[in-house]
C-alpha cells in the first residue's frame, strides 16, 4: 500500500469513528441539553424580582457565588458519579455510601424527588405566568395554574411517548433557546437610553444579603444532577457525565448573567420588582415594541418547557430507581419499551401540579432551594468519606462542605427573619416526607413495613 493509499485509507477510519453509531440513545448534544433544559428554566426568570428587590445593581454579583455554589454540588457529583456508576445520583450515591443507613437513604430519596417536583411546578408557573401576561382576561391565580397543569400534562405525554423523540425535542428547544436568550440580552443591553447598572456595590449594599440572595439562586442552577440519571441511556458516560455538567453550568452561568445586565439596564427596577413573575415580559413591550416582547415571550416559553422536559427525564428515573428499592410503592419501578417509567412519570406530574395550587412562586422557589443545598451538602459529605476513591483532595472536600453549608444557614436565616410563616410551611412538608418514607422504609432482611402487614 504507497502513502496516498494509506492516506485514504486513514481518512475513512477516521471517518468511521467520527460517524460511528451510538451504543446508546443519547450523545453528548442530548445530555448537555437534558442539563440546560433543567437549569435555564424558571428559576432565573422568577428570582430576577426578588433579587433585584433584596440587593438591587449587586444581583450578579449573587448569580456569579450562586454559580461556584453550584460548580462546588457539582464537583462532588461528578465524582461520586464517575465512581459509583448509577443513574440514581442523589439516593444511590448516599445509599452505597452510607450502607447501614437504610431509613436515612429513604428519607433523602423522598426529599429530593419532592425537590424536583417543586422546581417542576416552578417552571410551569413561570411558563403560565408569562404566556398569561398576553392573553386577554387570564390574569386570575387559578386561571395561570391551570395553564401550568396544561404544560406539565404535555410534557408528561413527550416524555411517556419516546426517550429518543424527548432527546431530539429537548435538543431543538434547549439550543433555540439558548439563542434566543441571547438576542433578548442583546436587545436589552444596547437598548438607547437604558439605566445604569453600575455601581453593583454601594454604601447600602450588605454581603449578607448578597450571600442569601445566592443561595436562593442556588435552584437556578439545580437541574445539572439529570445528566446522572440518564447514565444508563447515556453514550461514553464515563467521559459525557463530567464534559455535559460541567458546559452545561458554564452556559448557564453566562447566559443568567447578560440575561440580569440586560434586564436592569433596560427595564425600571421598581417594574422588576413589582411583577416579579414575569418581569422580562412586564418592560419588554414599552421598550422593545411589540416584536420584542414577542422575542422575550417565545424565549422564556421556549426555556421553560426545556426545563419541564428535561425535569420530568430525569427525576422519574430517579423515582423508578428509588421503587425498585421499595421506599416509594412499587408500582413506580414500572418501566415500558425497555427504560421509560411511565408510572413515575404520571405520578410526578400530578404530584407537581398538587404542590402548585398549594403555594405560590417563592414558595415553591425557596423550598426548592433549601432541598437541593441541602441534599448537594449530603453528596459532598459523602465524596468526603470516599476521597480516596473518588481521588478528592481532602482541601477541596471541606471547601465544598464549607461553602454549601454556609449557603443552607443564610437561606434558613432569611426564612426565620423575613417569612416565618413560609418557613414553618417548609418544615411542615419536611416532617410530612420524612414520616412517609419512614413508612416505607425497610425494616431490617430488607422487608417493607407495608408487605409485612399484607
Amino acid at each position: 500500500m504507497n502513502q496516498s493509499q494509506e492516506e485514504i485509507f486513514g481518512f475513512f477510519v477516521m471517518l468511521k469513528k467520527l460517524t460511528r453509531k451510538r451504543k446508546k440513545e443519547l450523545g453528548l448534544f442530548e445530555v448537555v441539553a437534558i442539563a440546560l433544559g433543567g437549569m435555564v428554566g424558571g428559576g432565573i426568570f422568577s428570582i430576577l424580582g426578588i433579587s433585584v428587590d433584596k440587593i438591587g445593581n449587586a444581583t450578579p454579583i449573587a448569580i456569579v457565588i450562586g454559580g461556584v455554589l453550584a460548580f462546588f454540588a457539582a464537583f462532588s457529583y461528578v465524582k461520586l458519579a464517575l465512581y459509583y456508576k448509577d443513574e440514581g445520583a442523589t439516593y444511590s450515591f448516599f445509599k452505597k455510601t452510607f450502607p447501614s443507613q437504610a431509613r436515612a437513604a429513604s428519607i433523602i430519596g423522598w426529599l429530593i424527588v419532592f425537590g424536583y417536583i417543586s422546581t417542576l411546578g416552578l417552571y410551569a408557573f413561570t411558563f403560565a405566568s408569562y404566556l398569561s401576561s398576553i392573553l386577554p382576561g387570564w390574569t386570575e391565580p387559578w386561571q395561570i395554574k391551570l395553564v401550568a397543569t396544561g404544560v406539565l400534562v404535555l410534557f408528561a405525554m413527550v416524555n411517556l411517548f419516546s426517550v429518543k423523540g424527548m432527546g431530539k425535542l429537548e435538543d431543538i428547544m434547549v439550543y433555540t433557546k439558548m439563542l434566543i436568550l441571547l438576542i433578548i440580552s442583546g436587545l436589552f443591553l444596547f437598548h438607547e437610553g437604558g439605566q445604569d447598572i453600575v455601581p453593583l456595590i454601594t454604601s447600602d449594599t450588605k454581603w449578607g444579603d448578597i450571600i442569601i440572595i445566592a443561595s436562593i439562586t442556588f435552584v437556578a442552577y439545580e437541574g445539572f444532577q439529570l445528566v446522572i440519571h440518564a447514565y444508563e441511556e447515556m453514550d461514553r458516560p464515563d467521559r459525557n457525565v463530567p464534559r455535559a455538567i460541567y458546559i452545561a453550568l458554564a452556559l448557564a452561568c453566562a447566559i443568567y448573567l447578560l440575561l440580569a445586565a440586560g434586564a436592569m439596564s433596560s427595564i425600571p427596577k421598581e417594574l422588576i420588582i413589582q411583577d416579579k413573575e414575569y418581569a422580562l415580559a412586564a418592560g419588554a413591550k414599552g421598550i422593545l415594541g411589540e416584536a420584542g416582547l414577542f422575542v422575550v415571550i417565545f424565549g422564556v416559553l421556549l426555556a421553560t418547557s426545556s426545563a419541564i422536559s428535561g425535569t420530568i427525564f430525569g427525576a422519574s428515573r430517579l423515582m423508578a430507581v428509588i421503587a425498585k428499592d421499595r421506599y416509594f410503592p412499587e408500582a413506580l419501578e414500572k418501566r415500558v419499551k425497555g427504560h421509560i417509567p411511565s408510572n413515575a412519570i404520571i405520578c410526578m406530574t400530578i404530584l407537581a401540579i398538587g404542590l402548585m395550587f398549594s403555594g405560590g412562586l417563592q414558595l415553591l422557589l425557596e423550598f426548592g432551594s433549601i432541598t437541593f443545598i441541602m441534599v448537594s451538602f449530603l453528596m459532598a459529605l459523602a465524596n468526603f468519606k470516599m476521597r480516596k476513591q473518588t481521588k478528592t483532595s481532602p482541601l477541596m472536600g471541606i471547601v465544598t462542605m464549607f461553602g454549601l453549608a454556609c449557603a443552607g444557614f443564610s437561606i434558613l436565616y432569611y426564612e426565620w427573619t423575613e417569612e416565618p410563616k413560609q418557613l414553618l410551611y417548609i418544615c411542615s412538608v419536611y416532617v410530612v416526607l420524612i414520616l412517609i418514607a419512614l413508612l416505607y422504609g425497610r425494616k431490617d432482611k430488607g422487608l417493607n413495613p407495608l408487605s409485612v402487614a399484607k
